[in-house]
């Protein structure tokens, strides 16, 4: 794949731009390898690839320039806005929305954020196309200033875009380098965004983490499907659960499944989705995945963990090593720190790792691991 925006130097945040997509996928595999070396006895699996370009199912993407004249995209060195609208990772249903944001913000005066001078409003906007090109729309500002123009002007945008369906404004007050904010104004009747994936109605809700790459969070949970089917548990967590995406996927009549997320919009989605597909033997839970288990009365067979990039760290390490727990499904987006964690549980033996390929024109990818508790 090749980028003009990378080509131009406007953009380098695909750092692999450029290059051959087998060789990048080579190279993310002997990467990881190299880190996991020392776990000698475990079978590596064929990669899984990723489409090159058209697979980010999420833009979140900076509002900068004037009201007359926006921009779409990042910000360069110096915070001016840099646009992006045409950015080839982005799948077609997401560019298709993005001129047609840039006239509403005209049109409206939605004046964006100018991060140099602090001021302005308008700060990012959040994207998210479904499998079905369904979108969520996120307005991220830093005040309720902007709110009811929004609000009167919503209906003729939906005109525009009747594919958004869920639409919401996001509170970001302060100034520092972050996305969003806590709080969430919903807009639209709807507040969900059906996602899916391998025959399973997944729902989205405006703070709701899902992987950016649609058709390798499939592949990740029949992966991760297979392992546990294979092993038979008759108890699981899922721990980092999200909208529940490997706890539905593991669902079976003959155990429970148990999902820990912080998230509470992420639970009320992982509810949503598990009492319509009529699951039984389901608990998802909000609160933290290392508390959940230091305060457990009892431990499962299997632990699925899906942290974010710091890993699961030495507590849940420490609780994994002294329970009775005989294996570990662990889905890492960060081959480092997964690697430090498997470094803290010797009394498990890692059997198999599969990496997928996430980010495709990027450095990162996400690896699967197995463990089994050795004997």
């Amino acid at each position: 794949m090749h980028c003009s925006y990378f080509d131009a130097g406007r953009c380098r945040s695909c750092t692999h731009m450029g290059r051959p997509y087998d060789e990048q996928l080579a190279g993310k595999q002997l990467h990881c390898q190299t880190l996991l070396a020392g776990h000698t006895s475990m079978e590596w699996l064929p990669p899984a690839a990723s489409r090159e370009s058209g697979f980010r199912n999420k833009a979140k993407m900076v509002i900068g320039g004037t009201a007359q004249h926006p921009t779409i995209g990042i910000l360069d060195a110096e915070g001016r806005g840099v646009d992006l609208r045409k950015c080839g990772v982005c799948s077609p249903g997401l560019l298709a929305c993005f001129p047609v944001l840039a006239r509403f913000i005209r049109q409206h005066r939605l004046t964006p954020y100018d991060v140099p001078r602090r001021t302005g409003e308008l700060k990012h906007v959040i994207i998210t196309e479904s499998p079905d090109g369904e979108v969520m729309l996120r307005l991220v500002l830093r005040s309720e200033q902007l709110v009811p123009r929004i609000r009167k002007n919503l209906p003729a945008l939906l005109a525009d875009l009747p594919q958004v369906k869920v639409v919401s404004v996001n509170l970001l007050p302060e100034h520092k380098a972050v996305l969003e904010g806590d709080r969430e104004i919903l807009l639209t009747e709807r507040s969900t965004l059906r996602m899916r994936v391998n025959n399973l109605d997944l729902h989205l809700r405006p703070q709701s983490f899902f992987q950016t790459n649609t058709e390798m969070a499939a592949a990740l949970y029949r992966q991760g499907r297979e392992w546990v089917n294979e092993l038979a548990p008759a108890s699981v967590w899922d721990l980092y659960c999200g909208v529940g995406g490997f706890a539905l996927h593991v669902a079976d009549p003959s155990r429970t499944v148990t999902g820990i997320e912080t998230s509470s919009e992420a639970i009320v989605s992982a509810k949503l989705s598990s009492g319509e597909a009529g699951l039984q033997r389901m608990d998802f839970r909000a609160g933290d995945a290392t508390a959940f288990a230091l305060t457990a009365e009892q431990s499962p067979e299997l632990v699925i963990v899906n942290p974010p990039r710091r890993g699961i760290g030495k507590e849940l390490c420490g609780w994994l090593e002294s329970s009775d727990v005989q294996h570990v499904v662990y889905s890492s987006c960060n081959a480092q720190s997964l690697a430090r964690d498997l470094a803290a549980l010797p009394s498990f033996t890692a059997r198999r790792a599969r990496v997928l390929d996430m980010f495709p024109q990027t450095t990162h990818y996400e690896v699967m691991v197995l463990l089994e508790r050795a004997g």
